[in-house]
């Protein structure tokens, strides 16, 4: 049983709760849900003339004090309830159990009314929006880029080929400034239908020979590569006077 020092005490914290509550909601006007409408409380008339992206900042803000003044009303509801329990002297008690509450459970949460082991909030809810099962960085799982052997086109190249018209970045956001505007989306230096540079310029028959090399902008521009870097391939380091068997054929 709780002393009626302590019963005192705590009457005394629940109605500085109830106080700062009341106060609270009275002062910032029910975080101005009482209106009709969200323009009510920014002063506008309509959204007509307003960007998207403020609209959308507008309905962010509302929704976040919908969940305020849902939970300040919850404690008020709470702390009245406790209120109650005093009056007619089952203060202390579980309502389901009926079995004494710990004081020191009491003197944490004043406005229980329920042993922690039948607290109504036991559940914490894990339900995430629908969209964020599609939209998990990156992509989710519509991207492919981490499997093996996977050449699909996925949500990263449904990005990248919408980027190509255009984004909000500048060269200075990438790890890698681009020279063109028209660049300034991730990756945009990846090959196109290809994946070696190479295989942009060189082709050969259906039975893997006659292997010919078609002169493009993108040959000349593999070959200035390799005369800057002084090799012969992408994937070796032999100066260009220098032979070796796995680049040049050895017809002996």
């Amino acid at each position: 049983m709780l002393s009626t020092e302590k019963l005192a005490g705590l009457r005394l914290q629940l109605l500085e709760e109830k106080s700062g509550l009341e106060a609270h909601l009275e002062q910032n006007d029910h975080l101005g849900l009482e209106r009709g409408h969200a323009h009510e409380s920014t002063g506008e008339l309509s959204s007509y003339d307003n960007h998207p992206a403020d609209e959308a900042t507008e309905l962010y803000e509302r929704e976040k004090d919908n969940a305020l003044l849902e939970h300040y009303k919850l404690e008020l509801y709470n702390v009245n309830k406790a209120l109650e329990a005093m009056e007619n002297g089952s203060y202390g008690k579980c309502e389901v159990c009926d079995k004494e509450i710990p004081l020191e459970r009491l003197e944490a949460l004043p406005n229980t009314t329920y042993c922690i082991e039948h607290s109504p909030d036991q559940v914490t809810s894990h339900k995430r929006p629908v969209e964020e099962g599609v939209l998990m960085p990156p992509f989710g799982k519509f991207d492919m880029d981490e499997k093996d052997e996977s050449v699909a086109f996925d949500a990263e190249d449904s990005w990248q080929t919408v980027a190509q018209w255009g984004t909000s970045d500048t060269p200075s956001d990438l790890a890698f400034p681009q020279d063109n505007y028209q660049d300034v989306y991730v990756e945009a230096d990846e090959n196109i239908g290809y994946v070696e540079d190479y295989e942009n310029f060189v082709g050969n028959d259906m039975y893997g020979k006659n292997i010919t090399v078609y002169p493009n902008p993108q040959h000349e521009k593999y070959e200035d590569s390799l005369d800057e870097e002084g090799i012969m391939t992408s994937f070796g380091d032999l100066p260009a006077y220098e032979h070796d068997p796995y680049v040049d054929r050895d017809d002996r």
